[in-house]
């Protein structure tokens, strides 16, 4: 499919510069209606909904948590922890979209193990699933050819020594296990859908998804409503990119003084390989080939210590690219045919595939943390370091963090000016943590990868802001936001990739496969649109229809559309692997992503 979208993009050109003569009646079947969704139209103007009862259950808690990654999960520990040791009564509830915990989690990862050493001391004695420490690093330039050795010295970004390589999904549900242990009440297959408000505008809590709803928008024989969950701090740790911290974001305005967020999308497959080519332990990342020097990325390839061979091998891409005909999918997939990287691979076997956007936009793109009524931790504020490829431990430091103030705000008694009680010393925590100081030592190092001078630069500058230890008296921006950076089609060159060998690289639909992930058929595609015609009319017509490139998961297809003589857009939702890349870089903002049915997306087992 995906390999056919080149020349389907080619002949639509075509027929858009065709003169027509279009009535209404022609116009609406060149642009059928693609989304059916409630948050694009609205069920109190459906007749359909007319006599449907919409009354919700309620249900309360001290602290809400939406989201059961790192941040949220050590959130949910923090404070049940402070609550045992101060003697309170503390309901804690956590909301997790993913069927089980840990399912729809992806990173590398070589995980610093600095903030879980703070949250449970013991964690080798209580069995974290940590069984791979680092061994030795490796940080190579590729060549089209060649792989060039970059030296790494201790103490800098790239230095991994005491981290370990972990599978970060089990990690997840071991970290489920024990905020269960403490009494906080984890609910999976839940999909938190809508931010609840008080009278007065702070935050109230969450409602969760319906369900029963068919494909074309009317309620079915078996819709059920979803429920309320009220709370008097609700801390939001959805990860990169959550549905509902964007709309808090707008509706606070928690990006007045930040630059954008900039984005990456990172690729990972992980292999059984021959025993002779395994090395637990070994930690390899590169930069260069395939991509060019105004495209940012890298690899990363890690060895883990399991009872089988395997290797974590992945390709991270920014979002800030500028060519509509670069697939992530395909640049990860050449990367593997390098004569220095497929020896590691011939003769394994590929288990297991996934995406996932992540946050690059580092210390200048944090945004206002708190507001009435609740706090965005973890990956959902940025909290990432791009140097190090590190995250994870920020997420559950900055978990913990809010935990902490939002325990006081809660037992404290002390009165605001609101009803949603905001953990207003939850920023101040974060500023005197290593998390603000490691970031802004960093600052400067993702946004000098913008100058002319692209890959090169950014490393030269990179290594000069790491010597000074980030002391330099300015700070560098982003830009634009990734969005806006593609340039139309007619200004760049078609890039053509290698067909698939089946062993060593791979077509998209068959690694989707890979990544287990299952929607309810018969439901509103929660990939939504705003406006139905822009995908024809702007991003195919100008950009060559660059969101079936961009996506990892084939859920973008342009197909013939017989009834209005051109090509039309066709969502494949039940391909969706919730990664939002495309609620990143859709050129107009016209895609926005929403929870589907709770339970629903990728099957992750270790990712």
């Amino acid at each position: 499919m995906a390999r056919n979208m080149l020349n389907i993009a080619k002949y639509t050109r075509t027929l858009l510069q065709r003169p027509q003569i279009r009535h209404y009646s022609e116009a609406s079947a060149q642009f059928p209606k693609i989304t059916t969704h409630y948050t694009i139209h609205p069920r109190d103007k459906d007749p359909r909904w007319g006599e449907v009862d919409m009354e919700r259950f309620v249900d309360e808690a001290d602290l809400l948590i939406v989201g059961g990654g790192p941040a949220g999960l050590s959130a949910a520990i923090r404070a049940k922890q402070l609550a045992a040791e101060k003697g309170q009564e503390l309901r804690v509830c956590l909301v997790e979209k993913a069927a089980e915990v840990g399912g729809h989690i992806l990173s590398g990862a070589c995980l610093d193990p600095v903030a879980l050493n703070e949250l449970i001391p013991d964690w080798k004695e209580q069995g974290a699933p940590l069984n791979t420490p680092v061994t030795h690093d490796k940080f190579s330039y590729l060549t089209e050819s060649a792989k060039l050795p970059i030296p790494i010295f201790p103490g800098w970004p790239m230095d991994n020594r005491g981290n370990y390589v972990v599978r970060l999904g089990h990690v997840v549900a071991w970290l489920g296990q024990q905020a269960e242990a403490l009494g906080v009440e984890i609910y999976p297959g839940t999909a938190a859908a809508e931010i609840l408000f008080h009278e007065d505008g702070s935050v109230k809590g969450i409602a969760t998804g319906d369900v029963g709803i068919g494909k074309d928008g009317a309620p079915k024989d078996t819709f059920a409503r979803g429920m309320e969950l009220h709370a008097k701090t609700t801390i939001f740790a959805e990860g990169c990119r959550g549905h509902l911290s964007k709309q808090l974001m707008g509706r606070f305005g928690l990006n007045a003084e930040n630059d954008p967020q900039t984005y990456g999308i990172g690729l990972k497959e992980v292999w059984e390989i021959k025993p002779e080519n395994h090395k637990p332990g070994l930690v390899e990342h590169t930069i260069g080939w395939p991509l060019d020097k105004n495209t940012y990325g890298g690899s990363f390839l890690y060895h883990l210590n399991e009872p089988t061979p395997l290797v974590a091998v992945g390709f991270v891409v920014g979002l800030d690219y500028v060519n509509p005909y670069l697939s992530p999918f395909q640049e990860f997939q050449r990367f593997k045919t390098h004569p220095k990287v497929r020896d590691t691979f011939e003769g394994g076997s590929r288990i297991a595939y996934g995406a996932r956007a992540l946050n690059e936009g580092g210390f200048q793109s944090i945004p206002k943390l708190t507001f009435p009524g609740g706090c965005l931790v973890g990956c959902g504020a940025g909290f990432m370091n791009v140097p190090r490829v590190k995250g994870s431990h920020y997420a559950m430091k900055s978990g913990m963090l809010a935990a902490e103030s939002a325990f006081e705000a809660i037992v404290s008694g002390a009165t605001q000016e609101k009803v949603g009680l905001e953990p207003k010393d939850y920023p101040d925590r974060i500023k005197e943590s290593y998390v603000w100081k490691d970031l802004y030592k960093v600052r400067n190092s993702r946004p000098s990868f913008h100058t002319g001078l692209g890959l090169f630069g950014g490393v030269a500058y990179s290594g000069f802001s790491i010597l000074v230890g980030g002391r330099e008296p300015w700070t560098l921006h982003h830009g634009s936001p990734d969005h806006t950076r593609l340039k139309p089609a007619k200004e760049c060159k078609p890039i053509e990739y290698p067909k698939p060998d089946g062993k060593l690289t791979f077509d998209l639909l068959s690694s989707v496969a890979l990544t287990g992930t299952n929607h309810e058929g018969d439901q509103p595609a929660h990939l939504t649109l705003k406006d139905d015609t822009v995908p024809v009319k702007n991003n195919l017509n100008i950009y060559d229809g660059p969101e079936a490139r961009f996506c990892p998961a084939g859920v973008y297809e342009y197909v013939a559309n017989d009834e209005g003589g051109n090509m039309k857009l066709q969502i494949n939702a039940q391909n969706c692997i919730h990664c939002k890349t495309c609620d990143i870089k859709d050129v107009t903002q016209n895609i926005n992503w929403v929870v589907p049915e709770g339970g629903g997306g990728p099957a992750y087992n270790g990712m």
